[in-house]
């Protein structure tokens, strides 16, 4: 049988067909890599905007996947991998039991220096392509910054050695920025329960916390989690509360830990996470680094607190609702100040305040003068 021929209309009918047809499966499967990518629990990239109105910041965080590794800075060749130099080997978990102390800890406290849709983590030598931050610490973080230029700033904390950069999703109350006031507490901590095994962050390392992703049910589970948003006598909320008691002294507060165990190799790692990990639970009151990140670092806490409260249905993260909340470190502390305050306080088992001082064991003296700085 004679195979018809194919008339020009019908080509370009066809060609069309094919085009469409194509043009819809791509479609598809960048839907369903966005989806599945956006499941990863990963920053993402907003629209191009500063300050956008409500609708464009609740959408902010959710609509992309983890930020594809880049040549910048810290990392030259680009594949996201940030090695120590030099790696931490030879460490194995301790499951010691030392003496027992309640407390080995001591506080930074810093201010909010700016607010800036940026993050030099996971979006370096990006300006703009991040939800809304509000810094604290380091006064110049922003989309370049590295660890020299951190280490060349200045600082918002109390101690002038505390350079790190801290962040977190700017809080806003319908259109309005609420920023926290004053100096916040970061707590430095002993994760593991062999406190005497706690050594100073790397310079250089840095890492997220969260997700602006989680659900709320994964904001709830997180092993970071401390009792979720409190304002009042409300605890447990892992959402913005309805409405928080209406008084000059009621805020809006969150405490949120970070995993305190390190690989011992990398700075940093793709997604920001891989490099660290929180304790292993080997038993009642017995918490272990595990084996594949076996150096104990501190544990830091965020305790923020926003002058917020009323009607808190306005409320809202950059990045979302409340559970999308998440922070990020860097690292940047001059050397001999950590050093100095880890063993101290942590190791030596006190509460000390920004100066490394216990107010319950004033025998054991202050680590930093008046101004915050080794004597």
């Amino acid at each position: 049988m004679e195979v018809p021929k194919v008339t020009r209309l019908n080509r370009t009918t066809l060609v069309s067909a094919l085009i469409v047809a194509t043009a819809l499966a791509l479609v598809a499967l960048g839907l369903t890599a966005i989806t599945n990518a956006g499941a990863t629990g990963a920053e993402a990239a907003p629209p191009a905007s500063d300050k956008p109105a409500a609708a464009a910041h609740v959408m902010r965080g959710h609509t992309m996947a983890v930020a594809k590794p880049v040549a910048f800075g810290d990392d030259p060749d680009g594949d996201g991998y940030i090695p120590a130099d030099p790696p931490v080997t030879g460490v194995e978990p301790s499951d010691e039991i030392p003496p027992h102390r309640y407390f080995h800890e001591f506080q930074a406290n810093c201010s909010v220096s700016h607010t800036a849709p940026d993050d030099p983590i996971v979006y370096p030598g990006r300006a703009g392509a991040s939800h809304d931050h509000t810094f604290m610490g380091n006064d110049t973080t922003n989309a370049n910054s590295t660890t020299a230029s951190l280490g060349a700033g200045g600082t918002a904390c109390l101690a002038p050695g505390d350079l790190s950069a801290y962040w977190m999703p700017t809080l806003y109350n319908g259109n309005e920025e609420i920023r926290p006031v004053g100096p916040q507490t970061i707590y430095y901590k002993a994760g593991v329960t062999d406190y005497r095994t706690v050594r100073p962050f790397p310079k250089g390392l840095r890492f997220v916390v969260g997700s602006p992703t989680q659900t709320a049910e994964e904001f709830r589970d997180h092993p970071g989690m401390v009792e979720g948003y409190e304002c009042g006598e409300s605890y447990h909320n892992y959402d913005f509360p309805a409405a928080c008691p209406t008084s000059r002294d009621t805020q809006l507060n969150l405490r949120m830990q970070a995993p305190s165990c390190w690989d011992g190799k990398n700075l940093d790692t793709p997604d920001h996470k891989a490099h660290m990990a929180y304790p292993v639970v080997m038993g009642a009151n017995q918490d272990v680094c595990p084996t594949s990140h076996p150096v104990a670092l501190p544990m830091i806490e965020f305790k923020m607190a926003w002058p917020v409260n009323g009607d808190m249905s306005q409320v809202r993260l950059a990045s979302g609702t409340g559970h999308s909340f998440h922070y990020d470190f860097f690292n940047a502390w001059d050397d001999a100040t950590l050093d100095a305050l880890v063993d101290h306080c942590i190791v030596g088992a006190l509460q000390c305040n920004a100066r490394g001082y216990d107010e319950n064991n004033p025998g054991e003296g202050a680590v930093l003068d008046e101004n915050y700085e080794l004597p």
